[in-house]
């Protein structure tokens, strides 16, 4: 797979094996930090009545304040997208229920900040003569919207001119909103302007106007687990028609339900509660009246040794009785490997985990630090990894004769931790040593060609084994039923595709049902190979024909923390005069992940790309592949990558035995090597660079 790939090293390099047993290549990750992980666990609701909990009460958060970044991309005075609806409880539809929060406090609903200080945080935003205007404007559309009914004065606008920066144009329409819950705020061509809130207007004339005011400021702050109480209200016919205002205006993203409290006289009432689609909640009445579910997560480090991390999740499901989509992990692990990994489980208590760690040690994994948590694990969401390799049947390169072993060693290793290495992704991404590689299948996915995709899906290897032999049949024959019965069960993903298939058939729409019927995931998974081989490829042409100069046309990344900034807006197109002033390292430079959302270098790679895509069709691609839900905005990989805390040794045959002389025994002697990479960096490819030699 990297045979015709680029060095950025020019040592010479030593051969060797590496893998020849798991324990050979161990790799643990690397966690990220603690207090960068966010608790989004939901706090239970107090009673009416208790005195607010002191803040050093254990286990216990106290409100968050209101977050000043964007909540995403639709930040700037668009009220948010929706988040996507997750499977919601059937009793929260709007209407009344005889379950009872058993309060009337608002839990989770955050602490604003007080007037004063949202004024100051406009004055500096727009100036002390506009923020005045901004406020004039404020109070003569309050005042003509209580003076009569008029329908003008909810149209009205004030523009507060045009906002460059990104940033500030986030931070303005929070603080407007929460300044000013009944305005509005959009942008047009940078441009904010303010006008009336017709929503607000309308639940004026619902509820009273600190209501309305305090609901509006809990609908910005949007911060998950957090709900709102509106005053109790005996009036059912009265309730539904705030129900229904609130699910035909915001029912994308909120939810309502009207329970039983006790109002200010100590006597039974209804008042109706609002939250953000997402969670469900228990109807269960406990001692405390309201209970509500929590969605339940166990975490747990899995060791396996010689599985795929999706094989291993396969066993554990189908042990546990839980989809594999009900996992959650960082990154995918190697095979042949004995590799270390965090997981979260979604609806198994550490109690049933426990339980099967027997029968999982006969399938190579091991389960360690078994505890409760949050929430569940994201792609991506870890520091790194850590790799203690072991390199075997050490030799010198066939044309290398002219220095001993230890020496060469010495210089790649040197080498590499000065200069880095290409920053490919290794073949183990793409099935290595498969008949059909990962790409193709996402290749055949991105062109929508579902049944190509599933056949290829379905080649089985050359081998005699239950797995194998389903495939050849399927293939064979197209019986999924029949291939259904010969699977093992852990083997997950081919049987919850061959269920759709034998309902709906092998055609382009049982295909697209039966992709559909695989968690996303895995079906991002095939078209994200596929993108990761075309930057491999974009790697060493860009490396063939400009080297390690950085040139007009390239692109550089700028860091920063700043979330606001767009990820394009992070990137530069390199000048000619940048060029000329040799401004940029190599180290700066990076190529598009291909996706929909990506700016090319503006230079020869530029043009390598398309015409690279056109090859294989995709030239006219959206990369939204809407019938399988997939959407490919495409990210930014950095050419090179560089290795930390890179150690070694030298050990004889016998083991423990460090080497010091300087003339080897080459086929006695074995070379241990360990060192940490960033995510989404391979060791093999590290290794290629140190050894000059391709696995």
């Amino acid at each position: 797979m990297l045979r015709s790939f680029s060095y950025v090293t020019d040592h010479t390099g030593f051969c060797g094996t590496i893998k020849n047993s798991p324990s050979d290549f161990v790799v643990t990750e690397i966690e990220m930090p603690k207090h960068f992980l966010r608790d989004t666990r939901a706090e239970s609701l107090p009673k009416t009545g208790e005195a607010p909990l002191d803040q050093s009460s254990p286990g216990l958060q106290q409100p968050k304040k209101l977050r000043r970044e964007p909540p995403g991309p639709c930040a700037e005075g668009c009220g948010g997208g929706a988040p996507s609806p997750s499977e919601r409880d059937p009793s929260w539809a709007g209407g009344d229920s005889a379950a009872s929060p058993n309060t009337t406090q608002r839990e989770g609903e955050p602490e604003l900040k007080s007037g004063l200080e949202e004024a100051s945080i406009l004055d500096s935003l727009l100036g002390k003569p506009m923020s005045e205007l901004l406020n004039k404007f404020a109070c003569d559309l309050k005042d003509a919207w209580d003076l009569e009914n008029n329908a003008d004065s909810v149209t009205g606008e004030f523009s507060l001119g045009p906002i460059l920066d990104k940033k500030n144009r986030a931070h303005l329409h929070g603080a407007i909103r929460q300044k000013f819950p009944f305005l509005g705020t959009v942008t047009k061509d940078n441009e904010v302007i303010v006008k009336g809130n017709a929503d607000y207007r309308e639940l004026c004339q619902l509820v009273t106007e600190k209501e309305t005011s305090d609901f509006f400021k809990f609908l910005d702050a949007k911060l998950e687990n957090s709900t709102f109480s509106f005053e109790p209200d005996g009036n059912k016919e009265h309730r539904k028609v705030v129900h229904h205002f609130i699910n035909r205006k915001f029912g994308k993203v909120l939810e309502t339900k009207s329970f039983t409290v006790t109002d200010v006289n100590d006597q039974p009432n209804m008042s109706i509660m609002v939250r953000f689609r997402g969670k469900s909640w228990s109807r269960k009445r406990s001692a405390g009246g309201f209970q509500e579910k929590q969605d339940l997560y166990t975490a747990f480090t899995l060791q396996k040794e010689n599985l795929e991390t999706l094989e291993a999740i396969g066993f554990l499901a189908a042990e546990l009785g839980v989809l594999p989509s009900d996992f959650s992990y960082t990154g995918i692990k190697d095979k042949k490997a004995i590799t270390y990994q965090p997981m979260v489980v979604k609806k198994v208590t550490p109690e049933r985990l426990k339980e099967i760690g027997s029968k999982m040690e006969k399938k190579g994994m091991r389960i360690h630090n078994i505890h409760s948590a949050c929430q569940h694990l994201r792609l991506g969401q870890l520091k790194g990894n850590r790799f203690d390799i072991v390199v075997r049947d050490l030799k010198h390169h066939s044309h290398d004769s002219s220095a001993d072993l230890k020496e060469r060693i010495s210089e790649a290793m040197e080498n590499v931790e000065t200069k880095g290495f290409v920053n490919y992704y290794g073949p183990q991404r793409f099935g290595q040593g498969q008949n059909v590689q990962t790409d193709q299948i996402g290749l055949a996915l991105l062109n929508e060609n579902m049944v190509k995709a599933v056949k290829l899906f379905f080649t089985p290897e050359d081998t005699d084994d239950p797995v194998n032999n389903a495939k050849r049949y399927f293939l064979q024959t197209e019986d999924a039923k029949g291939a259904l019965l010969m699977l093992p069960e852990f083997k997950v993903r081919e049987k919850m595709l061959l269920r759709a298939l034998n309902r709906y058939g092998v055609n382009h729409e049982g295909c697209t049902k039966g992709w559909l019927n695989i968690p996303h995931s895995m079906r991002i998974f095939y078209v994200h190979a596929y993108c990761s081989k075309i930057w491999n490829e974009a790697a060493s042409y860009r490396l063939k024909i400009y080297g390690s100069k950085v040139v007009e046309g390239d692109l550089v990344f700028s860091e920063g923390n700043d979330e606001s900034v767009s990820l394009n807006d992070k990137v530069h197109v390199v000048t000619a005069p940048e060029e000329s002033a040799n401004k940029y390292s190599i180290n700066q430079v990076v190529l598009p992940m291909v996706g929909h959302s990506i700016k090319y270098p503006s230079n020869k790679v530029g043009q390598w790309y398309h015409e690279r895509l056109s090859k294989d069709e995709l030239q006219m691609c959206k990369f939204r592949v809407s019938p399988l839900q997939l959407n490919i905005p495409g990210c930014y990989r950095p050419i090179l990558k560089n290795v930390q805390n890179l150690s070694y040794f030298l050990e004889g045959s016998e083991k423990g035995i460090e080497i010091e002389d300087n003339h080897l025994n080459e086929s006695k002697v074995s070379l241990h090597i360990s060192f940490d990479l960033d995510p989404s960096c391979y060791a093999t490819v590290c290794l290629r660079e140190i050894m000059k030699c391709d696995f």
